[in-house]
């Protein structure tokens, strides 16, 4: 219907009901400051014990179980009569503990259902899903999940995600980068704000009791479809083979949105008397405004579109959601800094792309037109190749190539668990590869091209194993005799140069501080930064650490069983340290990484030391010092090498 139209009848609706009386659904809220069996039911293993709830068996030995907890009464989130879908907000304080820090798994979920006796299995399903039956329990889910499980596409062990009907979540997003470990044993409060005039669902995390500016997940979503009814909430939290302890320590819940009973028989017509003369200007206005906005949304279009002529063929809307089943979220392949992307299927022409979409419209303008105008000018053979693109129905999408082994990221680790390793020679091949076009980048192109999130994720391989550089949502560009400039620090922690994290000044050198830890993952096996016991590892300062006692070439991957040439690891475990040095200034340029790479050049000497970094106050800047400033911390300060 056309926004004229449906105003129109929108405000006619109004008018009618005001002569029918309308008794609306109220209002839900509750909340406990602690438990007790009065309002709840408890499901499997879960149990209450002084005034918390345990969602699972608090053993010392590993086990697997499986509880849930849900609020007696059901809730009406949708009133037929005013067609009306309420919005809601609920709080709540959890801890994940573990008397075994190496055995964590599975994770917990906040859950709305239709069903008051929700108990599935353990494990990664979390107690929502019954193993047998993974479509028989109706759910909207936000979990906290702690186990990378490769059946349900988990993005690693630490992540929240919303889920409906199925385990394989919508989107996740990882809170470690706003500071929160969800297997820290610490207590974490959680908010859940869901919006249904704005369709957007929110998710915030913090150790303290005071809600953070900054969601650790956003989903634009329209939940009304999944309300209908008579609704459940509560919570649910597995194990399997782990000694996991999940708690509720309090909750509270409210629905927002209802209206009060309208006005009954006598005042309805003095209300129609005083609101009527108003009520027709406003109708008038707001045709006008509809009339104004949408004039300019078809220019803001067409200026948009103007900006991309000189960019590869534009694609229709309409192909790009056929292709890939109206964006369903079995046709996710991954995340990048611009959005969620996309397996994409041509039948006309039988083809498959990868399609790019942003996570919001306008927020995601300046990161569309970023990668865009970037990458339309850019021609190198260890770059994603991008097809197209699409600006149509408030979208921005991104078409490209679409590569077959995935990510970096996704071939040493979570491929190598099932059984596909990738060897030495291609391992080698692909640091090559990405030494390459970051020379073309850094020193080729007519501008600089500072990349800003080189890591394993943004490493594409083509079907040769060939490596690709995609995602150039935080790219900038910059000619080549022009100083850096100051911005907002952007990128992936563990891959972050420290005088990135300080100054925010993104360089060639910060790409290369980058690059040299993904060198070491190649060599290494293991991630840039891994928890080890009870306290976190960085890969730059284990590697060194081997190195000063002469043993460097024990970093290599177990995994590879010795299957390499030990030069040529040696080589690769040295020129990492070389490019994750602390000092930007002894780090080499790209070119010289290249050729020492190509043995054209001689591998450079690295200090057995690492060299500290020190705050001009003489503290030591360590990786909890990188992060929590990272996290807290907008200050710039001198910084020094000794």
């Amino acid at each position: 219907m056309r926004p004229r139209k449906l105003l129109v009848s929108f405000f006619f609706f109004i008018f009618l009901s005001s002569f029918n009386p309308i008794v609306s659904a109220e209002n839900v809220t509750f909340d406990f400051s602690s438990f007790t069996l009065r309002n709840i039911t408890l499901l499997g293993d879960s149990y209450l014990r002084n005034g918390i709830i345990g969602l699972t068996k608090a053993l010392d030995v590993p086990t697997s179980s499986a509880g849930v907890v849900i609020y007696n009464n059901p809730i009406i989130f949708y009133d037929r009569e005013s067609n009306i879908t309420a919005s809601f907000s609920t709080r709540f304080s959890f801890s994940i503990n573990n008397v075994n820090p190496s055995s964590f798994g599975d994770g917990l979920a906040f859950f709305l259902s239709p069903r008051n006796r929700t108990l599935g299995s353990s494990g990664g399903y979390l107690g929502l899903v019954n193993s047998s039956q993974l479509t028989s329990n109706k759910f909207v889910a936000i979990e906290f999940d702690t186990r990378l499980d490769l059946h349900f596409n988990d993005p690693n062990e630490n992540h929240v995600g919303l889920d409906i009907d199925s385990l394989n979540s919508i989107r996740a997003e990882d809170p470690i980068l706003q500071g929160i470990d969800l297997k820290s044993g610490n207590s974490i409060t959680a908010w859940i704000d869901y919006k249904n005039d704005q369709k957007k669902l929110r998710v915030y995390l913090s150790y303290s009791s005071f809600k953070p500016e900054k969601p650790v997940l956003s989903v634009d979503i329209d939940l009304s479809d999944y309300l209908k009814g008579l609704i459940y909430v509560g919570f649910s939290a597995s194990t399997e083979g782990s000694t996991e302890l999940h708690q509720i320590e309090n909750w509270s819940f409210e629905t927002i949105g209802f209206l009060p009973a309208r006005p009954s028989g006598k005042r309805v017509g003095l209300v129609f008397a005083i609101a009527g003369p108003t009520f027709f200007g406003v109708v008038l206005v707001a045709l006008g405004y509809l009339s104004v906005q949408k004039l300019r949304g078809i220019r803001r279009q067409m200026s948009f579109k103007a900006e991309l002529v000189a960019c590869p063929r534009e694609f229709s809307y309409k192909g790009l959601k056929s292709a890939t089943k109206g964006f369903h979220s079995s046709r996710i392949i991954g995340h990048g800094a611009f959005g969620t992307v996309y397996k994409a299927f041509f039948k006309s022409s039988g083809t498959i792309a990868a399609v790019k979409r942003s996570r919001h419209s306008h927020e995601g303008k300046t990161e569309f037109l970023a990668e865009l105008s970037i990458i339309a000018g850019l021609r190198h053979k260890n770059l994603v190749q991008l097809q197209g693109w699409c600006v149509e129905k408030g979208e921005l999408l991104l078409v490209y190539d679409f590569m077959p082994n995935g990510s970096l990221d996704k071939m040493l680790y979570q491929e190598s668990e099932l059984g596909s390793l990738l060897d030495w020679s291609h391992r080698l091949n692909i640091v090559i590869g990405l030494a390459s076009v970051l020379t073309y980048l850094h020193q080729e192109c007519e501008q600089r091209v500072i990349h800003r999130d080189i890591k394993t994720g943004n490493v594409l391989l083509d079907g040769n194993f060939k490596a690709r550089l995609g995602d150039f949502g935080l790219a900038k560009l910059m000619d080549h005799d022009k100083s850096p400039v100051s911005t907002l620090t952007a990128g992936t922690m563990g891959y972050l140069a420290p005088e990135y994290l300080q100054y925010g000044k993104a360089t060639e050198k910060t790409d290369v501080y980058s690059y040299g830890v993904v060198a070491l993952e190649v060599a290494c096996g293991r991630r840039p930064i891994e928890r080890d016991d009870f306290k976190m590892v960085n890969l730059v300062d284990w590697v060194w650490g081997l190195h000063t006692y002469g043993k460097i070439i024990e970093a290599a991957d177990k995994r590879l069983n010795g299957k390499f040439k030990e030069e040529e690891m040696r080589k690769l475990l040295l020129l990492g340290l070389s490019c994750a040095n602390p000092d930007c200034a002894e780090r080499p340029s790209m070119r010289k990484v290249l050729q020492i790479l190509n043995d054209e050049a001689v591998s450079l000497d690295v200090p057995k030391i690492k060299p500290s970094l020190s705050f001009s106050s003489g503290l030591p800047l360590n990786l909890d010092d990188i992060v929590s400033d990272y996290m807290n911390s907008s200050s710039m300060c001198e910084i020094r090498i000794s």
